[in-house]
């Protein structure tokens, strides 16, 4: 339990291994509030990738997350998805719930530019899916679905149903939601989606989104996309390569493939968007209850390196695992 000068921190002490540890908490100073936190998110994907220590050197700095401490492949703190309340801050932000890109830590003090305050509509329960939903905003900006189209999005974790979601909101749009795991069925059609575990015979897309973190759902990707579509990748692979069939269809069917990351906003929307911005979006679109159907999985702080350990190695199942702590409970 920490103290009034002091907070506790997950940390990963090296890959596969990981503690909650204690550490001094910096006096607050002007323009900063200190922040208690209720609840943070795990973003499976990454996280597991970062615990696993497969990160390549090549990527350290770029995927260094605000407010991180230590260097891959560790010891370090790392995460990005936490809720919590302001203990102490500027006028008007004294008890606010706000959403911070902070590592998993019971408190924490950041300057006030660094936290965005909940919209009154949105539980902070539900807010720990704000990254999740900033990557998902973005990538279907960098997809530029028009009205009308035929989209496909392959990978059912969170940021794919997000996408998903927000895709079907365009007018006309068809949009499939595809999984082999037939599980994620039941999330899936709670979204209002239409959802298959393969590809319709014949199926031609003019825009794919991949987002299952398998090189194989890249291949299937590429299979399905119509003369001249875009595939649009958005997972993050780490260290490990990928083999694609670039030599079958690719060159005849003009088929484009482009990344999508969330640390910069979408080209299109870059010169009026700032990442605060886009931030408050993201959170604003979070205020639709039917989004509590991707949280799935809850347990304590207090056990977070063994529940890091139990999603990393594939002993636990969850869609979006929430990390309560002390401060939710009481």
């Amino acid at each position: 339990m920490a103290t009034d000068d002091t907070a506790t921190a997950f940390w990963l002490a090296r890959p596969g291994r990981a503690e909650l540890r204690r550490e001094e908490l910096p006096a607050r100073g002007a323009g900063e509030v200190l922040v208690e936190t209720l609840f943070t998110g795990i973003s499976r994907g990454t996280e597991t990738l970062v615990f696993a220590g497969r990160v390549p050197d090549s990527q350290r700095d770029a995927m260094r997350c605000p407010f991180q401490a230590g260097e891959f492949p560790g010891p370090v703190k790392y995460g990005y998805c936490s809720v919590g309340r302001v203990l102490e801050g500027p006028d008007g932000l004294a008890g606010r719930a706000v959403f911070c890109l902070h590592p998993h830590q019971d408190r924490y003090v950041v300057p006030v530019s660094a936290v965005t305050t909940l919209p009154d509509a949105l539980p902070p329960g539900r807010a720990v899916m704000a990254a999740n939903m900033e990557t998902a905003l973005n990538a279907v900006w960098d997809a530029a679905i028009r009205p009308g189209d035929r989209v496909c999005v392959i990978g059912l974790g969170v940021v794919g149903l997000l996408a998903a979601r927000l895709a079907a909101r365009v007018a006309g749009a068809e949009v499939l939601a595809l999984d082999l795991d037939p599980a994620k069925r039941v999330p899936a059609e709670a979204l209002g989606l239409a959802f298959a575990e393969a590809p319709p015979a014949g199926a031609d897309f003019d825009m794919v989104l991949h987002a299952s973190g398998h090189p194989d759902g890249l291949v299937t990707a590429l299979g399905i996309a119509g003369f001249e579509a875009t595939v649009l990748e958005m997972s993050w692979y780490g260290s490990t390569p990928v083999t694609l069939p670039l030599g079958e269809a690719f060159h005849s069917r003009r088929l484009t493939i482009r990344s999508s990351q969330v640390g910069s906003v979408a080209t299109a929307q870059r010169s009026r968007w700032s990442h605060a911005r886009r931030m408050a979006k993201a959170l604003e679109l979070l205020c639709d209850p039917a989004l509590d159907a991707l949280v799935d999985g809850e347990s304590r702080f207090a056990d977070l390196p063994e529940t890091m350990a139990a999603l990393a190695e594939g002993r636990l199942a969850a869609l979006c695992h929430r990390v309560r702590f002390p401060a939710a409970e009481g």
